[in-house]
């Protein structure tokens, strides 16, 4: 191993080293997704809220499929909760939904965006409130009900948007929370309705326009987990509750293994070594063990001195009459391929082409051709004539 191998190889590996280190130590950005999966310890996941009901005296059932789908199963009854930053169903999926809530049970919707289906059936609209000139966008939060009712309202610390319920007069329903923009009182003044219930049949539907008031990052701040639990007393008890992980922004979608890889940090770094190590192996290792490649001379070009030597055979032959023959034959083709001229009819018209073309002399081209007819009838042609053809042709190519 020289030295310069050597050498090269650890600074390679003090590089490797160096990278790895600043990847460990490097502050990871917070992920302000609005997962809200409940798996994910982001801000906006509900790991902490999944993890809660779970330890509650609650028969508490994963759904992992699309509600049309698990509602197939007519003997299902209990409480279908969903919660995500948006809601969206097709008709038949909020069809057979409502069908089954009114048959006694109880669908309870989280969302900051509902689908127009869902908020036509129950007469509702929805609108954002914007903060006005020195106003916070940070939302308090409180219940109606003056038995759950906190004395101050929950505040979400972070500048957000917030969406409300607007309901018609003519069409009253059950307001069980309202919230407002944060102002210097620690009041709400002017309530707008984010939670509310409905009724559907026999069952019930309710609707809370703050998905953030049951993420990771608000339960864990002062006591604000109180306003989940006040939240959840609303649910019937006694009743299984079917969590939904299917309509989730922050579901996981597997697409490959090599996402695996790459969405580990310890199977990204060994996956960058593998790679980095099969470089440095084919760089070096095999450098050293490449075979030089033999330089294959090209093979020289003998067509010439075939020619000569076929020529030769002719000549000791005094064959005078075949050479003469191929001379003409190769001249008639040349004329061809080079003046484009057919040369099957021979008349004055061919000479005046052949000549304009070639830049010769009309009656010099009309001599070159019966002298090649001469030379074509006769039985043998002299060495003489040979040479003094060759001459012509020689001379017509020349021009």
């Amino acid at each position: 191993m020289s030295k310069a191998y050597k050498i090269s190889l650890a600074l390679l590996v003090l590089l490797l080293v160096f990278l790895t280190w600043l990847e460990a130590n490097e502050p990871q950005e917070i992920n302000w997704i609005p997962s809200y999966a409940a798996l994910d310890k982001i801000p906006l996941g509900t790991k902490v809220l999944f993890e809660n009901l779970k330890q509650q005296d609650l028969d508490l059932q994963e759904v992992n499929i699309p509600p049309y789908e698990f509602l197939n199963d007519s003997t299902i009854s209990g409480t279908y909760f969903f919660l995500n930053n948006s809601l969206g169903f097709d008709e038949p999926e909020l069809k057979r939904i409502l069908t089954w809530v009114a048959r006694g049970n109880t669908a309870f919707f989280i969302a900051e965006n509902f689908s127009q289906n869902l908020l036509d059936t129950l007469n509702l609209k929805m609108e954002t409130l914007v903060p006005k000139k020195g106003i916070s966008s940070k939302p308090f939060l409180n219940l109606k009900d003056p038995a759950l009712e906190n004395n101050r309202p929950f505040l979400f610390d972070k500048e957000t948007y917030q969406d409300v319920f607007i309901i018609p007069d003519s069409l009253p329903k059950d307001v069980l929370g309202v919230t407002q923009l944060q102002q210097d009182s620690a009041k709400i003044t002017a309530p707008k309705i984010n939670f509310l219930r409905d009724t559907v049949g026999k069952g019930m539907v309710y609707l809370h326009s703050t998905p953030k008031a049951f993420s990771n990052y608000f339960l864990l701040q002062d006591n604000n987990a109180t306003y989940a639990e006040k939240v959840f007393a609303y649910l019937p008890t006694q009743q299984p509750v079917f969590w939904d992980h299917y309509y989730k922004t922050g579901k996981s979608f597997y697409t490959s293994p090599l996402f695996v890889i790459l969405n580990s940090k310890p199977l990204r770094w060994a996956y960058y070594f593998v790679i980095i190590g099969s470089l440095l192996f084919i760089i070096f290792e095999g450098k050293r063990k490449q075979r030089s490649i033999p330089v294959i001379k090209p093979l020289q070009n003998q067509t010439l001195d075939f020619t000569r030597t076929i020529a030769g055979l002719y000549l000791d032959r005094a064959d005078y009459k075949s050479i003469a023959s191929k001379k003409i034959a190769l001249f008639l083709e040349y004329v061809r391929s080079q003046y484009r001229v057919a040369t099957n009819e021979v008349n004055q018209g061919f000479y005046d082409r052949v000549a304009a073309m070639s830049e010769n002399n009309t009656k010099e081209v009309e001599r070159l051709w019966q002298f090649m007819e001469r030379l074509e009838k006769k039985n043998s042609v002299s060495k003489e004539e040979l040479l003094e053809l060759n001459k012509a042709i020689s001379a017509f190519k020349k021009k």
